[in-house]
């Protein structure tokens, strides 16, 4: 089979390219297709593709400033051209499962998320800090493109000429978004976590006498709950990472919580592996720092709501607290030191979600629904 990569932007990096990185070291022969592409915003080794973009690649700043652009990018995705190729298999969390193709090829669409600025503008535009100007710019349109949202998630049709004929979702939270929002239904293939990367304590040595945040500092992470959590226990709390939030979570900090900013690979694996427990206070639809932590055989204390409900087995590998609430944080903390955990069994449920497992399955999926659509 003869397949193609389909991808939404590539101006800069995140857990989407993650996703699409595995993608392309297991079909190294596929093109990668985009609406646009900023080489000097990705790593060197992109350059290495074979990467085709969109008219919508030459709009001014756009590399920069893609967001005003939203409303163009259904007929950008349109008038990318898979001719000739028999598979097409699209790495989606925008507009890119709406590609033009024929009934003849298949399209498997992995969903990281329906496409949050139509479903839920309100909640993408305060995640993203963008200010009321960019809402007034898109309000008006964000019907008409939901609309086109749904149609194009739809099975494929001659006469529309697109549509997905398999989601697979991220998550179970992502699994209901497909079913609620697109009326499809889907399997679930996690995402790849480099798992490899991180090892438990190699001493055996108890853990420090730290807990542990690795995030970006913006407001939906919901890190201002561990703060003022941890003002009140007294306990010590590191926070790895920055962001737009970074000065007003430091001034309310009190003397138990230490910022650290971004911190070299090396360090953060080492302050993983050591610490007592690693905290997972915002809703993520699927979430990648807690399964980073069980793979340093650490526990992780998770809010009770997306993807932490998948990655986390309560009482095992971790604690919920199931109302976001700094009261509910203070008392998941305070149950976790009343209880044990094995690190061997955090490593364990790792690697249920490690790159290996992810290639695997995809490549296993992707083969079988070939055989059945051409009646192998």
């Amino acid at each position: 089979m003869n397949i193609a990569l389909a991808h939404d932007w590539l101006n800069q990096m995140g857990g989407a390219e993650n996703v699409l990185e595995e993608l392309v070291n297991m079909y190294p022969a596929a093109p990668v297709f985009t609406t646009i592409y900023a080489p000097r915003l990705m790593p060197d080794s992109y350059q290495n593709w074979s990467i085709r973009t969109s008219w919508l690649n030459r709009a001014p700043a756009v590399h920069r400033h893609h967001q005003p652009y939203l409303p163009l990018y259904p007929a950008a995705v349109s008038s990318l051209n898979f001719t000739g190729y028999d598979v097409i298999l699209s790495n989606k969390s925008g507009f890119i499962h709406g590609l033009s193709h024929s009934p003849a090829q298949l399209h498997i669409c992995y969903c990281l998320a329906p496409t949050r600025y139509v479903w839920d503008y309100s909640g993408y535009a305060a995640r993203e800090g963008f200010g009321s100007w960019l809402g007034r710019l898109i309000g008006p349109v964000v019907n008409r493109l939901r609309r086109w949202d749904f149609e194009a998630a739809q099975p494929t049709t001659a006469e529309q000429g697109r549509g997905v004929d398999y989601f697979i979702a991220i998550s179970r939270e992502i699994q209901t978004r497909i079913k609620n929002f697109y009326g499809r239904d889907s399997v679930i293939i996690y995402p790849p976590v480099d798992t490899s990367r991180f090892k438990p304590a190699a001493d055996g040595s108890p853990p420090g006498d730290y807990f542990l945040i690795v995030s970006r500092l913006i407001p939906y992470k919901r890190i201002d709950l561990a703060v003022q959590a941890f003002n009140r226990l007294g306990k010590r709390l590191i926070v790895v990472g920055d962001g737009r939030d970074r000065a007003a979570l430091q001034a309310m900090a009190g003397p138990s919580v230490e910022f650290k900013g971004r911190l070299p690979w090396a360090e953060v694996v080492d302050l993983m592996a050591h610490c007592r427990a690693f905290l997972f206070p915002g809703f993520e639809d699927f979430g990648i720092a807690p399964v980073e932590a069980q793979a340093a055989g650490r526990p992780v204390i998770a809010f009770a709501r997306g993807g932490a409900l998948d990655t986390v087995i309560e009482g095992e590998t971790g604690l919920f607290f199931r109302e976001q609430s700094v009261e509910a944080l203070i008392t998941a903390v305070e149950a976790f030191e009343r209880q044990s955990f094995d690190p061997a069994a955090a490593r364990a449920n790792a690697e249920l979600f490690s790159a290996a497992r992810f290639r695997r399955e995809i490549g296993d999926f992707v083969a079988q629904k070939w055989t059945e659509f051409t009646g192998g």
